[in-house]
């Protein structure tokens, strides 16, 4: 993955807790805001995938097909132990 050297602008506040979190870490200040970044972007990327899921189960087609597919096995379940 290629690099890219950026200018931001964040209050001297932030940045002193930054620089913290880095050297508790041993981690440059670059290191450290680029996995903070990527977590970001990971967290969004999975509460998408999360929506998206969310969006499909909640389909009362399917809802019903996975409840006489759960009776179903169920029944399948009670049965193995009988005899023929």
């Amino acid at each position: 993955m290629g690099v890219r050297k950026i200018a931001i602008s964040i209050p001297e506040e932030v940045l002193r807790q930054v620089d913290r979190a880095a050297k508790d870490r041993h981690m440059t200040r670059s290191r450290f805001i680029s996995r903070a970044l990527a977590r970001i972007a990971q967290a969004r990327r999975d509460a998408e995938i999360t929506r998206r899921i969310d969006e499909v189960l909640s389909d009362p087609e399917l809802a019903r097909e996975q409840a006489e597919t759960a009776r179903a096995f169920q029944t399948a379940r009670s049965a193995r132990g009988t005899e023929w």
